[in-house]
């Protein structure tokens, strides 16, 4: 079996025509991690005894030859910030080590009713804070494509499952470019929804106001398939958005001529690499002549973002990593002889370097005489970013940009610079602060062969629109 062809309708074809077995992909999948994951670091936990036994339930559909649901024996991989009941999830931290969640987030929920099969949990930056995958206190991922380079991050694990083969699909969360950076350095499709239209219920909040979950796949239609079986509002979190869910397949079918794109110039300046550059125009060439205007546009505030979304991220993950204080669950130290020792010394043991710095940050932006001039101050130039983009969509359908500034990096090549660190997510923030969704969508390599990601935008809840121009996109990169 030859699973590098495989996509999520193929598979479930093939299972319905018995042709393969669920239980024979899952097994082809266990034996190319354990052949190839050592070197890649993609996974975390294994989890073949759940996997197994949703297989022979698909199995056994597919012997009564009824009809199978969606994703019936699709491999997914699950990021390690989205709990997973009875299987290990620990955020890519010392903290949550030995942590065993008792019930399963909504997205992992709906994907397995819907007939997918999890494989196991994929390594992150730790509480997703990070944009290299080199922040997980298990270790770094390596890039698929160059092992001596990052896949990017938060969802590095995810990415480079999916661009290994080693799942056919896999979720990731975006809360400042966590999906579409890493898909970019990768080479896989990433999409963000629209803030709300996934339910963030049992995702391990960094920022709550700007967390998404969303897919990485092979192919845009796969991310569509994806997204139509997780989105939709849920009870169990009240910033889920009860708007209708259309069927993305069927909407990826339209023609793109027509369609009105903007081209903002402040994602076209300094510090964009000239390969990255070239290959993004290229596919802008593309896309106008299959029928797109192409439009001109300006996103003024885009300068502000980065310092805007470091200042509410790090406020919010201040607030939220709160209650990870030895107390509750996870790590509690052994060297504490009081009750505040045994926070401060649980929190100090149990967190890495980069969530204290952000922890550090936010509270400084929290606190008593800077609340007004960091935070409040942050949250009224998001509203300016916000508008924004408003404005641009009054002129046109949707807004196409490079993913990322440079192709993937070094291992180690930005490890002792946060500030650099910080500024490879410099085209991706925006988005997550206006909470309009986006993808990324391979358009080309560099001469050494590193992928090179296009990244399309989109009004609040107009997937739509953003899944028919990547798929515009990605049938001409394949021709």
């Amino acid at each position: 079996m030859d699973t590098s062809t495989l996509t999520i309708e193929s598979t479930r074809s093939a299972i319905a025509e018995k042709q393969i077995t669920a239980t024979g992909v899952v097994e082809e999948f266990y034996r190319k991690i354990k052949a190839d994951d050592g070197d890649i670091h993609a996974y975390l936990t294994l989890c073949e005894d759940r996997a197994l036994q949703q297989a022979r339930h698909i199995d056994d559909l597919a012997a009564k030859g009824g009809t199978l649901p969606p994703l019936a024996g699709v491999p997914v991989a699950i990021k390690d910030v989205m709990v997973t009941k009875g299987l290990r999830t620990t955020a890519g931290s010392k903290i949550l080590e030995h942590f065993i969640p008792p019930y399963d987030c909504t997205a992992v929920a709906r994907l397995e009713g819907a007939g997918a099969i999890v494989l196991g949990k994929t390594n992150c930056d730790e509480f997703a804070m990070g944009s290299s995958n080199e922040n997980s206190a298990y270790g770094p991922v390596r890039n698929p494509r160059d092992k001596s380079r990052v896949p990017g991050g938060s969802s590095g694990g995810s990415a480079a499952a999916v661009a290994a083969g080693t799942a056919l699909a896999a979720l990731g969360s975006d809360t400042g470019g966590s999906i579409r950076q890493p898909a970019s350095f990768c080479g896989v499709v990433g999409l963000m929804p629209t803030y709300g239209r996934v339910s963030r219920y049992g995702l391990i909040a960094f920022a709550s106001s700007l967390d998404h979950i969303g897919p990485l796949t092979r192919t845009v239609q796969d991310a569509a398939i994806i997204l139509r079986t997780i989105a939709g509002r849920d009870p169990l979190d009240s910033t889920s958005a009860n708007v209708p869910v259309p069927d993305y397949v069927e909407e990826m079918s339209k023609p793109v001529k027509g369609l009105r794109l903007g081209i903002p110039k402040e994602y076209f300046g300094e510090g964009l690499d000239g390969e990255t550059r070239s290959a993004v125009e290229g596919a802008i060439e593309q896309l106008r002549a299959a029928g797109c205007e192409i439009v001109p546009i300006s996103l003024p505030h885009t300068p502000y973002a980065i310092p805007t979304y470091y200042v509410i991220a790090t406020a919010e993950a201040s607030a939220n990593l709160a209650r990870f204080d030895g107390v509750r669950y996870g790590y509690r130290s052994a060297h504490a002889h009081t009750l505040s020792e045994m926070y401060r010394k649980s929190r100090d043991e149990g967190f890495g370097a980069e969530v204290k710095r952000r922890i550090m940050l936010g509270t400084y932006a929290l606190s008593s005489g800077y609340y007004d001039a960091y935070y409040l101050k942050a949250q009224r130039v998001r509203t300016l970013l916000t508008r924004d983009f408003e404005q641009a969509f009054q002129k046109v359908d949707a807004i196409v940009t490079p993913t990322t500034p440079t192709p993937a990096f070094k291992l180690g090549e930005k490890a002792d610079d946060p500030l650099a660190m910080y500024l490879a997510d410099i085209y991706t923030v925006t988005a997550d602060l206006a909470g309009i969704p986006g993808i990324s969508v391979p358009c080309g390599q560099t001469k050494s062969g590193l992928p090179i990601g296009l990244q399309v935008l989109g009004k609040h809840f107009d997937e739509s629109t953003v899944l028919r121009v990547a798929g515009a996109v990605s049938l001409k990169s394949r021709t």
